[in-house]
């Protein structure tokens, strides 16, 4: 079933981008596309819809430049950060960006093959190293943040961490995104989260977007 995603692969280092082509080929991937500059990138995701797009964060252009012009140009992409990068505030930007994946390039390429894998299946996947680093940035406050929530509040956290966006939140509760939007200005005050990526995963850590 997996054997058929096609993919994009963008990274301004060839040596580097023929490995992981090659990785991604021998696994059963159908490589449609090559590119080492964020302009090619986005052209090609517009241009060949493809089910995966794996950009390098640092290629020319920016990568995270790259993730939301491919983004839009195809948004049932799914769209993963390949990268050396371990700041949190680039991990933050590329999921802003529609990254739905942010992974170091330290990852095995049987590793990479099954997290790209999981990420076409619609989940979304950050390096357990980075996740933790984010969810520990800060001294752990006193009290449990989440107990401050309202119910409706929680819900939507709840949501926010199981990856859904504000227009996905609205339909499922059957509200206007404004008023989800509302809902989560007041859950990143609450939880002190600098962004909506932190505050889904202070979320996660505390048991909600587990589904």
């Amino acid at each position: 079933m997996t054997a058929d995603l096609r993919i994009v692969v963008a990274d301004d280092h060839p040596l580097y981008r023929d490995g992981v082509v090659g990785t991604l080929r021998s696994a059963g991937l159908d490589v449609v596309g090559e590119a080492s500059i964020a302009r090619d990138a986005v052209r090609m995701v517009g241009e060949l819809r493809p089910d995966l797009a794996l950009f390098d964060v640092d290629m020319p252009g920016s990568g995270i430049n790259a993730a939301a012009g491919a983004h839009a140009a195809s948004p049932e992409t799914r769209i993963v950060m390949l990268t050396v990068s371990e700041d949190e505030d680039d991990l933050v930007r590329a999921i802003e960006a529609g990254a739905a994946g942010y992974v170091l390039k330290g990852v095995a390429g049987r590793e990479l093959v099954a997290i790209l894998r999981q990420v076409a299946g619609g989940d979304r996947y950050v390096s357990s190293r980075l996740a933790f680093a984010a969810l520990h940035r800060r001294s752990e406050p006193a009290d449990d943040p989440i107990a401050e929530l309202t119910e409706r509040e929680r819900e939507i956290l709840d949501l926010v961490s199981e990856g859904l966006s504000n227009a996905e939140i609205g339909d499922r509760l059957s509200i206007a995104e404004k008023t989800v939007k509302h809902y989560m200005t007041a859950v990143l005050g609450k939880l002190g989260a600098r962004s909506r990526v932190e505050a889904a995963l202070i979320g996660y850590k505390s048991g909600l977007g587990r589904g």
